[in-house]
């Protein structure tokens, strides 16, 4: 196959604590509201991670209800059976896959063996997990749920859209830290141009989040856990002074891309083109950001893409909320674009989001194609006193009218994983 195939954005689906609905997402952000509160699920005080973007009590059955009338019968009845028998995070891709297949308009033609779908993330079922090891130690072995052997392994949450899409083309999950679901576009992308796939899936699951993990991210000193358990929809502020790390949050997110000729020919709706998604690492397993490692990738992503740095107009950005990560982005921003930096618009989705970790590029990259078809960027929220070393122009506090022609998604993982993708508003007469 052609290595210079086109590929488009044609479908997404969404579920944060803020919406699970593309309207209601985009609104919520919009309006600067922010999906963080005290965790629901948490059992033992003594963890110190206390607030965080919670899906735990997500009514599935209810959203299963809501798309009895849209999903054909066969696939609805597929979709029950498989969120009745699943965990937690493995029933929330099922339901965001059937809202991205549904947003794409796919219909249940084509060829199911040129359809793939690549899952972003790994360790998703972490609080399953959990709970049933503790049946196992504490309780009784045999009362532990049986599924535990299909659910443990890695191609849970592949296999599970699958069935539900009856897609038979490849199907795997890919790692890459907080980068996991743009490391996944990136495959998503080859699948399209060198492996005779015309469609490919881009899940971004719910890290389901165990007691232990989050506590134990707490002891590293990377999330946030001493200033605002009171007050939760403070806790995430990239960019200001007082910020201390980063939230965790549940948040799902699916991208269908398409090569551009099998989309046009079915009259699909398009919301952007990808120009090229780019990985590199720094060489190290620390969570230490490092601004030549991000400056790296974002250079390599603009020369393979054959564009300049000044004809970029807004950066999506990682923005964690964390003393360093915050600064080092920015830096290597700086150091890519130049003096045309400050013209750029920069916003952080997790101001409102947390940090949604594996899924993050995914379910930021939804915000993004939002707020590249509305013409309006989403506020960095919680703004209250701008670091005095951020001097370029993150949208503080309030939505900004601008009409995005190409963009940067940034995404950098734990352990120097980085890994930034490109997009550019589709022009049908450009064709």
């Amino acid at each position: 196959m052609a290595n210079d195939r086109r590929i488009v954005i044609t479908g997404l689906g969404i579920n944060t604590p803020i919406g699970d609905d593309l309207e209601t997402f985009y609104a919520s952000l919009l309006a600067g509201k922010s999906a963080i509160t005290r965790w629901k699920w948490l059992r033992n005080d003594a963890v110190y991670s206390k607030v965080g973007g919670d899906l735990s009590e997500y009514d599935v059955k209810a959203k299963l209800g809501r798309l009895r009338d849209r999903l054909p019968a066969e696939m609805h009845r597929r979709a029950r059976v498989l969120c009745n028998k699943a965990p937690f995070s493995t029933s929330l891709s099922v339901l965001c896959a059937a809202d991205a297949w549904l947003d794409a308009g796919l219909g249940e033609g084509g060829d199911p063996t040129r359809r793939a779908v690549l899952v972003g993330g790994h360790n998703l079922n972490e609080r399953y997990f959990a709970s049933n090891y503790e049946t196992f130690l504490h309780e009784e072995p045999d009362y532990i749920d049986s599924m535990a052997a299909l659910h443990m392994l890695d191609t849970d949450h592949a296999g599970s859209v699958c069935e539900l899409l009856g897609w038979q083309g490849a199907a795997y999950t890919l790692g890459g830290a907080c980068a996991s679901a743009n490391v996944a576009l990136r495959s998503a992308l080859d699948e399209i141009r060198h492996h005779d796939h015309d469609v490919a899936m881009v899940v971004g699951p719910v890290l389901d989040f165990s007691q232990m993990g989050v506590h134990a991210m707490a002891l590293l000193g990377a999330i946030t856990y001493e200033s605002f358990n009171d007050e939760p929809q403070l806790a995430s502020r990239p960019y200001d002074a007082r910020r201390e790390g980063f939230v965790p949050s549940h948040g799902a997110g699916v991208l269908v891309l398409e090569e551009l000729g099998h989309a046009l020919k079915r009259g699909a709706k398009i919301y952007a083109e990808i120009l090229g998604c780019t990985s590199t690492s720094d060489g190290s397993h620390l969570p230490s950001p490092s601004t030549d490692g991000q400056a790296r990738t974002i250079e390599r992503l603009l020369r393979r893409a054959g564009v300049r740095p000044d004809q970029i107009d807004y950066v999506s950005a990682h923005a964690t909320s964390t003393p360093l990560g915050d600064l080092s982005e920015l830096n290597a921003i700086k150091r890519v674009f130049g003096d045309h930096a400050k013209r750029l618009k920069i916003n952080a989705p997790k101001s409102m989001l947390g940090h949604t970790c594996w899924s993050a590029p995914a379910v930021e990259t939804v915000a993004a194609m939002l707020q590249m078809q509305g013409r309006k960027l989403h506020p960095s929220i919680n703004i209250e006193k701008l670091d005095a070393e951020v001097d370029l122009d993150v949208c503080a506090n309030v939505p900004v009218d601008h009409e995005i022609q190409l963009m940067v998604k940034n995404s950098f993982g734990f352990g120097g994983l980085n890994c930034c993708a490109l997009y550019r508003r589709f022009d049908p007469s450009k064709l």
